[in-house]
């Protein structure tokens, strides 16, 4: 019989992160997969060795923001730089059955909003995994998550 943690966002949040002195860390090579249609990779893009080709790859720390992320994709790709475009973030990482995809937040250019000070290390990402990141123009309203049950 297999147990299955339920650890809520609010626990993540509580849980103290130790500060990380970006002047004394080596930082870590994020692979980063964007697509611009709104929706995430489907998981069978990463299964098998195999990746996307929308790659980005970001050297960073364990303590970076959706926030500063976001500053780091708008710099690559001007299209994303309108105000009101949708940064919706996920964590690949694998699991005994295969890849799995966790959504863990979202930023909108231009705006505050609750997500921009969460961190790769509270959502606990893990040397190695990627972060998929679904962009959605200012113009189309971000798609409802394929895991939310119509019902």
């Amino acid at each position: 019989m297999a147990l299955e943690s339920r650890i809520t966002q609010e626990e993540i949040k509580k849980e103290p992160e130790k500060p990380i002195d970006r002047e004394k860390t080596c930082p870590l090579l994020l692979r980063v997969f964007t697509t611009n249609s709104g929706r995430h990779h489907r998981v069978d893009e990463f299964a098998r060795g195999n990746v996307p080709s929308s790659e980005l790859q970001i050297y960073t720390w364990m303590d970076a923001t959706l926030k500063e992320l976001t500053s780091l994709v708008k710099e690559v790709y001007p299209e994303a730089r309108k105000k009101g475009t949708h940064f919706s973030f996920a964590i690949v990482y694998p699991d005994p059955r295969g890849k799995v995809l966790k959504d863990i937040g979202s930023t909108v250019s231009g705006r505050k909003g609750a997500d921009d000070s969460m961190t790769l290390q509270s959502q606990r990402f893990q040397i190695g995994d990627y972060l998929d990141i679904a962009i959605t123009p200012p113009n189309r309203a971000p798609p409802l998550s394929t895991r939310m049950r119509p019902f």
